[in-house]
């Protein structure tokens, strides 16, 4: 699990079909351990909002996290920080 701040949206008019209703945001990785400043794009079935601080799940586990085990996903926000201590 990857822990990341919400930086923008992404609108993507063609996609899979397993993906259409699905909203996208840009997350950049604060963990240094897991790429830290490093973006990308994670499916949000929670409403994360820019500026927030989230949790991604990644790989299989985003497909499940999510509801979602037949679509092609690879990040997903599973959670919403409400308070963080320790990573500056």
């Amino acid at each position: 699990m990857i822990v990341g701040k919400v930086v923008g949206s992404l609108i993507s008019t063609r996609k899979s079909s397993n993906l259409v209703g699905s909203k996208f945001a840009i997350v950049e990785a604060l963990d240094v351990m897991h790429s830290g400043g490093q973006r990308m794009v994670a499916v949000d079935t929670i409403g994360a909002g820019v500026g927030e601080m989230v949790l991604v799940a990644t790989g299989s586990a985003a497909r499940i996290g999510c509801g979602q085990d037949t679509s092609p996903i690879d990040a997903a926000i599973v959670g919403i920080v409400d308070e963080e201590n320790g990573l500056g």
